[in-house]
């Protein structure tokens, strides 16, 4: 246990874990308060309200006395149970409304109770780590927490929280730093600061804090953008046979190229062995597409130049391959962008019109689905049409003119006698299909406009935690991770763990000495001076302290000693307030109580005098 600068005090090391059966008892206990809670549909609006008649302060309190002794695994209980209802709900769409009210109950209800932990023990709630004994195999779990189960499930209220924020904030600033244990697990402790000491910041193991490494890896993503626009500057020349040799950029490129996939695959394969397939999103698709058509221009140039009597047509080809790499590759340069952009005031409308993008193209799905198959049975109808004579033209003649008339240019001159199964295929697309497409985009775009603040928080905990989710103690970001793999890592099976350690840091100091450096004197000189206008800058604004005796009734000194501020207290004053957290249902109910307690006494005074 340590402290880190007054932002956390301790933190649960990971060894004091309850057990998957125990969390799996509490987690149906939940259930069934929650059963019994919404019995019946109630709406999503009622229930996430500040002031909801479902959610009251003492059902909330009924919550937390349901958890024992183990409060501090209730937010993650509740997230769980949450889990468990939206299955329900996927499995028995007669149920849909009933469940999904009651998931959204839960969450709401994990929010509430998080309010209530203090700053000490709120990282603990958070980042603590459980295990689960699943329902249908009874199998246990991946280990998670509740910040990483509410990102799994999208959970916008849970993370929109003032209290989950300040803990990604925490994470985010290397300030909840993550350790992994020999059976890689993980488990988040704080990091003890030193005041105004560079060198004892100067540690090989900040490069993996979040917005260290999101700043370095936009850097080495702008370079790799560069080689790319290198490679592929003059395609058609080097294309050529006097130049079937691989210019200086195409191998600079192909080799950054393999350490990016290298780690996406890797990335790939850890969150589905230790975490689960719900924290793949859109922007993970985008990556796979890139990097399997980088391995595939690659492959194709290799096989170029181990063919020279026609490494004319794979050069030529390979290079039209990389070429469909560029709108992917500025796609994704978008996405890295979003969290450099966070520090300015307008970083709200870029990060909602990047999930918005991400939740229409997402939506779209449905509509390349249904066009595909559309598409399948059109081309199938006009080939046999035009095959009805015994002679057929070229298949890809078929293939353009369904796709020039799905673009809005028909070709309907050339179509012969299967011109009106054409026309049919014209009404279907440009009438019914491109108009589900844009309900679909109108329906994504207003989920978001909806709450994009939520979206957005929701979406950056997303990404702070998938930097740090997979478990590596040596951060080695691509292109260096292929140095980590040729140098570093055979060595691992032949030094010492403290030897191993010890060559790593080496490594690691001559590499990224500069950056770490400057992420050192970031943290012991711009982060430490108060006066400093870039603190100001980034720092978010103080709350006051309403609970503070000298602001809720101030004294009066100097000239205006004989006046006062506080004629009347605090306490006297704020009587008066009505309580926000009672809902207007809440407030008759507690006014019709206290009337029927004052007629029951009244009523037995009356009694005894006669």
């Amino acid at each position: 246990m340590s402290e880190t600068g007054g932002s956390v005090s301790q933190v649960s090391n990971g060894t004091k874990l309850t057990s998957a059966n125990t969390m799996t008892k509490l987690v149906k206990r939940i259930r069934a308060m929650t059963l019994k809670l919404l019995p019946v549909q109630v709406s999503v609006e009622d229930l996430s309200s500040p002031t909801s008649r479902y959610i009251t302060p003492r059902v909330v309190e009924a919550y937390r006395e349901a958890a024992g002794d183990f409060l501090e695994a209730l937010p993650y209980a509740l997230i769980r149970a949450r889990q468990t209802f939206m299955t329900d709900a996927y499995y028995d769409a007669s149920d849909y409304d009933e469940n999904y009210g009651r998931a959204i109950a839960c969450e709401v209800l994990a929010r509430k109770i998080i309010h209530k932990f203090g700053s000490d023990r709120l990282a603990s709630v958070m980042s603590t780590r459980y295990r689960y004994r699943k329902r249908d195999s009874k199998e246990e779990s991946s280990m998670a927490s509740a910040l990483e189960l509410a990102i799994d499930q999208h959970c916008t209220i849970f993370l929109s929280s003032n209290e989950a924020q300040q803990v990604v904030d925490l994470l985010w600033k290397g300030q909840l730093v993550q350790e992994t244990t020999e059976n890689n697990e993980i488990s988040y402790k704080p990091y003890s600061e030193v005041e105004h000491s560079i060198w004892r910041h100067f540690d090989i193991h900040r490069l993996a804090v979040p917005r260290y490494q999101n700043v370095f890896r936009i850097v080495i993503w702008a370079f790799y953008l560069f080689v790319y626009s290198q490679a592929v500057r003059q395609p058609l020349e080097r294309a050529l046979p006097r130049e079937s040799d691989m210019d200086p950029w195409e191998i600079v490129l192909y080799i950054m190229a393999l350490s990016f996939s290298l780690e996406e695959f890797h990335k790939i394969y850890t969150t589905i062995k230790l975490f689960t397939w719900r924290a793949f999103g859109f922007w993970t698709v985008i990556s796979m597409i890139t990097d399997v058509l980088l391995i595939s221009a690659f492959v194709l140039r290799m096989i170029g130049l181990q063919t020279p009597s026609d490494s004319h047509n794979y050069h030529l080809i390979s290079f039209q391959v990389l070429s469909f790499v560029s709108p992917f590759i500025w796609m994704s340069t978008f996405e890295r962008l979003v969290e450099l952009i966070t520090v300015f005031d307008g970083y709200k409308y870029v990060g909602t019109m990047q999930i918005c993008v991400g939740s229409m193209l997402k939506e779209s799905t449905l509509f390349f689905a249904l066009l595909f198959l559309m598409a399948i049975g059109f081309a199938q109808g006009l080939y046999a049409i035009d095959a009805a004579d015994g002679e057929t033209g070229h298949e890809m003649t078929v293939v353009n003119a369904l796709v020039q008339a799905l673009l809005q240019a028909p070709d309907f001159e050339n179509m012969g006698v299967g011109l009106g199964l054409y026309y049919l295929w014209n009404v279907a697309t440009t009438v019914i299909l491109l108009n589900i497409l844009v309900s679909l985009f109108s329906s994504a775009y207003q989920d978001v406009i909806e709450d994009a603040e939520a979206e957005f928080l929701t979406f950056f905990a997303g990404k702070t935690i998938a930097l740090i989710r997979a478990p590596d103690s040596y951060v080695y970001p691509p292109p260096f991770s292929l140095i980590e793999l040729i140098l570093v890592t055979p060595f691992e099976f032949i030094l010492s763990e403290k030897g191993y350690d010890k060559l790593n840091r080496y490594v690691m100091t001559v590499i990224f000495g500069i950056p770490l450096l400057l992420a050192a004197f970031w943290e012991t000189v711009i982060e430490k001076s108060n006066k400093n206008f870039i603190k100001n800058w980034f720092a978010p604004t103080e709350e006051g302290e309403e609970n503070n005796p000298s602001v809720q009734d101030p004294t009066m000194e100097g000239e205006h000693s004989t006046l006062t501020i506080s004629k009347t207290p605090f306490a006297e004053l704020v009587k008066v307030f009505p309580d926000a957290n009672l809902s207007a249902e809440d407030v008759i109910l507690h006014e019709i109580r206290s009337l029927k307690e004052k007629i029951e006494e009244l009523s037995q005074r009356l009694d005894a005098k006669q």
